[in-house]
């Protein structure tokens, strides 16, 4: 059927596609088992959608970028890998290219190689923010499957302008922790299917629109931190209320601040780097595991080392300086099995929900 529709597509004139002064933005976030939900939702849109389309997808730096294809395929909408300074399209589905943010801004698209957020880029969260900032109430988010919480700060800032949260059912999800941590945030989003969506957001679309709430001076915050993911000012310091933590980024190892905003605490250093509690704390168990690996290889190596000086002393005939070397391998080895056992995985207790 997608197909049909694709090959009955009636084509629209590129001018008449450009989103028009107050048009609405559709902003899409996804990540682990995203590719299907997308292909889902894309389905579901109307061929006279009344909206441009944005979607982050968490993908490698070295991705060839085949999503705009399989969207494109997928439903009546074209669908196009996003340009720098190139105009929101209505009707366009509108895809991050590799290693770069893709933002809003006076009604153009602006790609990025910012600081990461999240470990990400692209990133969710600085598309969101960017469409709170630009469009409030007209923008619609949508948060679909994948891991950790990447997208969720970027919904609740969104839904506190005025615009509206939608987010993938979480018994459809393939990866349910990513629309789990933004209905935490935004308890009362709009809860859909994959197969669902297309139609819903259509609709949402139709309804009134509202002005943006009159605690409309938040905006102030979030185009500092839209700043930062563009690179105009590349410093933590720029936020309001950013306070130094006591940790350091994953990154760039540079000092975290604490800065405002849903969820707490979330943090960034003083070049952009932008973590999530969840995100923060999954880097730090990397870093540690990667630190007690490096450990265990270089006991290994003391006590591969000192058995062998200690042989050779044997064999000149240093019988005390032998049982010196054997006592300081048997030392390093003890130690080795140490941090061995702390590499072994912790067994989940029973009923416990992993993240992903």
């Amino acid at each position: 059927m997608n197909e049909w529709r694709r090959a009955h597509r009636v084509p629209v004139p590129q001018e008449t596609r450009s989103t028009r002064p107050g048009g609405h933005v559709v902003v899409v976030g996804a990540s682990a088992g995203g590719v299907e939900a997308l292909r889902k939702m894309v389905a579901g849109f109307p061929a006279d959608l009344d909206a441009a389309v944005v979607v982050v997808l968490h993908i490698p730096r070295s991705s060839p970028g085949a999503l705009p294809s399989i969207l494109d395929r997928a439903g009546p909408l074209p669908a196009q890998a996003a340009r720098h300074h190139a105009p929101l399209r209505r009707g366009v589905v509108h895809v991050a290219p590799p290693d770069h943010h893709v933002l809003i801004e006076d009604g153009r698209l602006l790609l990025s190689t910012g600081p990461t957020e999240n470990g990400h880029r692209p990133a969710i969260d600085p598309l969101f923010r960017s469409a709170a900032v630009s469009h409030g109430p007209r923008a619609i988010g949508v948060v679909l499957s994948g891991t950790r919480d990447d997208g969720a700060a970027g919904l609740a800032v969104l839904a506190e302008q005025g615009g509206t949260a939608v987010v993938q059912d979480l018994d459809d999800a393939m990866y349910p922790a990513m629309p789990a941590n933004a209905l935490q945030l935004v308890p009362d989003a709009l809860v859909r299917t994959a197969d669902e969506l297309g139609a819903a957001v259509a609709e949402l679309l139709r309804r009134p629109v509202g002005p943006r709430p009159s605690s409309h001076a938040s905006v102030t915050p979030l185009r500092a931190e839209v700043s930062v993911a563009v690179t105009d000012r590349p410093s933590t310091e720029d936020i309001s209320g950013a306070v130094p933590s006591p940790y350091s980024c994953p990154q760039c190892h540079g000092v975290l601040f604490e800065v405002p905003g849903p969820p707490r605490p979330r943090f960034r250093c003083r070049v952009g780097h932008a973590w999530s509690p969840e995100s923060l704390e999954a880097d730090q168990t990397t870093g540690v595991e990667n630190a007690l690996w490096i450990a265990l290889r270089a006991l290994e190596e003391k006590a591969s080392l000192v058995r062998r000086l200690a042989d050779e002393a044997h064999a000149n005939g240093h019988r005390r300086t032998a049982e010196q070397y054997r006592a300081r391998a048997r030392h390093a080895e003890g130690q080795a099995e140490q941090v061995r056992a702390l590499l072994q995985p912790e067994q989940p207790s029973t009923g416990e929900l992993s993240s992903g």
